[in-house]
């Protein structure tokens, strides 16, 4: 479908799909003068600022409020990952069969609950380790949900011809958060304690689900007649997802990617930490770096992703991880100045390559993914790759920390970077390389 610009907006409605979508001449294009974008936009923005706080009062809470030991951190970081195993085949079914904004918006408002209800405990001295771990699990419930609609809700916001420049700029939008969050998350926790600064993240998700609720898209899910099968629901994103000639080594290599980064970060604490020891502010600082570096790849992808075509674009940036964490394998541990500032600059520019590589590619592959995807299977599909990624990712972690236990840390270092490596090599190696976005796209 093809919407013309006219000095007023153009009511249009079209069925496909057992869709019926009601859009104005102005979402063509991912520009904040398309309103429903611009609202969209922001809550992305105040969610990833929240997110971006609770980083760090979460571990302060835990560790500090708690008193929790090196097992139960562990215990309660999985917690919100949990959810993602059991229920993102699941809830990519039942986003595909309602309406993906109601969906949104009543996730974001239980994820408030959730974390509202950690001051509420903490106040009346009934915050216990397992009732925090039974909030994040509920937390993670909530998420499964809220992401698979949010990453399905935007090609009903803007034409596919504009994902790559809408993901591009909530990408930025992240990044940014990623970048000030932290910092003003610190002084928060410092000022009014981690419970008080938690609270402020559910205030966070009240504005997003308000900001949601308020865009104008009209969806109207098809009544099938007869009894419907999940499981034969969930087989048809599974194929989709995996049988798809370019989706298939895109999803691979995102998944090796995802226990790759996981095993990665959960070693480069321990390393950054306690053998080049760093201190917790160059550590915050480290990450700031990496999100500025971030925003730059996000604000370059929608450009790169037009010239060189969205696979291209990815397959690059998957080139440059292996690089980053070569740099953190050769930083020299050490107690002369030498060796403490070389091991600065090397990690220092390894999170750069890091982030620059993400905010490159993230755009270009979500817009890729939905582009290539039919309506009626995005949520199917968003939820199969959350799904995945997230229990690679906890696997990861878990894979990461056993090395460093057993083998070493930069002999992990080494593991970890031929894992990346390996995720570089599926994508190389397969028709993604040259894959653009209007290839074997849907008609819509």
């Amino acid at each position: 479908m093809v919407l013309h610009r006219t000095d007023r907006p153009r009511v249009v409605l079209f069925l496909k799909r057992g869709w019926v979508r009601q859009v104005t001449a102005d979402t063509r294009t991912g520009s904040f003068r398309n309103r429903a974008f611009a609202r969209y936009f922001s809550a992305v923005a105040v969610g990833a600022f929240g997110t971006a706080l609770t980083a760090v009062a979460m571990p302060v809470l835990v560790v500090d409020v708690l008193g929790a030991s090196a097992l139960e951190v562990g215990i309660v970081n999985s917690a919100q990952f949990i959810p993602y195993a059991l229920l993102g085949l699941l809830a990519g079914v039942y986003v595909d069969r309602w309406r993906r904004q109601r969906v949104l918006v009543l996730a974001s408002l239980g994820r408030a609950i959730c974390l509202a209800l950690i001051p509420a405990f903490w106040f009346v001295g009934m915050l216990h380790l397992w009732v925090l771990v039974v909030l994040l699990l509920l937390f993670g419930a909530f998420s499964v949900f809220g992401f698979a609609a949010a990453q399905s809700l935007l090609p009903q916001i803007v034409e596919r011809r504009a994902l790559r420049a809408s993901n591009a700029r909530l990408d930025q939008a992240e990044a940014s958060a990623q970048t000030v969050g932290p910092t003003f998350g610190g002084f928060l926790v410092s000022v009014i304690g981690a419970p008080l600064a938690i609270a402020v993240d559910a205030v966070t998700y009240v504005v997003e689900a308000v900001l949601i609720a308020g865009i104008r898209v009209m969806e109207t899910v098809k009544r099938e007649s007869g009894r419907r099968s999940v499981r034969r629901e969930v087989a048809e994103g599974l194929r989709w997802t995996y049988r798809h000639r370019v989706l298939g080594p895109l999803a691979w290599s995102t998944h090796l990617w995802f226990f790759a980064n996981a095993a990665a970060l959960t070693v480069l604490a321990v390393f950054t930490l306690r053998t080049l020891d760093f201190d917790a502010f160059v550590y915050g600082l480290m990450f700031a770096v990496g999100g500025i570096a971030t925003l730059i790849g996000a604000t370059l992808a929608p450009r790169a992703g037009a010239r060189f075509g969205s696979g291209a674009t990815i397959t690059a940036g998957r080139a440059i991880y292996p690089v980053a964490w070569i740099l953190v394998l050769l930083a020299p541990a050490g107690e002369a100045p030498q060796a403490d500032a070389v091991a600065l600059a090397l990690v220092f520019s390894a999170f750069a390559l890091q982030g620059f590589a993400g905010g490159l590619e993230n755009a270009n592959e979500m817009s890729f993914r939905q582009g290539l995807t039919p309506d009626a299977l995005l949520g199917r599909v968003n939820g199969t790759m959350r799904s995945a990624n997230r229990t690679m990712g906890a696997l990861g972690a878990l894979a990461g920390g056993t090395a460093a236990t057993l083998l070493g840390e930069r002999p992990a270092l080494m593991i970890i970077v031929c894992l990346f490596a390996a995720a570089f090599i599926v994508a190389i190696a397969s028709p993604l390389r040259t894959a653009r976005d209007d290839e074997d796209a849907p008609i819509s």
